[in-house]
């Protein structure tokens, strides 16, 4: 299986690092089965960082592989989808046990409807509508 991480840097062998900002799923190496979103994620950071390059590193995923280590599956948004996405962005120093998480990521568009449920403007019903939309 083909998986992408879109970067800034060229990414030969994957590492995780101890992030210093809140992402969805917690601390890890993010990839996605999507060529076209690692590219979209690339653009971004470019644009952000204000570089004129980005790659989208390609790795070969052994599916096999993966039976051995412990993985929590999110096929859409859910309640529980939502509460954990939310503990990863708000409680300082949570951790989860998994060594893969999958599940839906964000987008611009999810970034504001996160924004309005954590301000406290809809609530998680409201969210999970909007993100299934």
């Amino acid at each position: 299986m083909k998986i992408y991480h879109g970067s800034i840097e060229k990414v030969v062998c994957p590492e995780i690092r101890e992030s210093n900002r809140t992402l969805d799923y917690g601390q890890g190496f993010y990839t996605t089965t999507s060529y076209e979103q690692a590219e979209a994620w690339v653009k971004r950071r470019m644009n952000e960082k204000r570089t004129s390059h980005g790659y989208v590193c390609v790795y070969e995923l052994d599916e096999n592989a993966l039976q051995d280590l412990k993985s929590l599956i999110f096929e859409q948004p859910t309640e529980e989808w939502l509460d954990f996405v939310m503990k990863n962005r708000t409680q300082k120093g949570y951790v989860h046990e998994f060594d893969i998480v999958y599940g839906p990521v964000a987008n611009d568009r999810v970034y504001a409807a996160f924004a309005l449920y954590e301000g406290g403007l809809i609530n998680k019903q409201a969210l999970i509508a909007e993100l299934k939309a």
